[in-house]
């Protein structure tokens, strides 16, 4: 499971993320914060911390500039 949504991941970030603008509000990008909780926390934990982060970036989140928000 695990190795299948890092596939996933890399996959939207080599050929789906180059055709769209830049638009994630927080460093690091999503993307690339889903990698590294999959890869510290397995499917399960890891799945959840991405999937509320991917959720909190979108336009009505009340922080309205760049913010820092690393894997715990």
């Amino acid at each position: 499971m695990k190795a299948l949504l890092l596939k996933l991941i890399r996959f939207y970030r080599s050929n789906l993320s180059p055709a769209r603008p830049p638009c994630c509000r927080f460093i690091p990008t999503c993307s690339a914060y889903a990698l590294e909780a999959l890869e510290k926390y397995g499917a399960w934990k890891g799945g959840w911390l991405a999937l509320r982060r991917i959720l909190k970036c979108q336009p009505f989140h009340k922080q309205k500039s760049i913010e820092y928000d690393p894997v715990p």
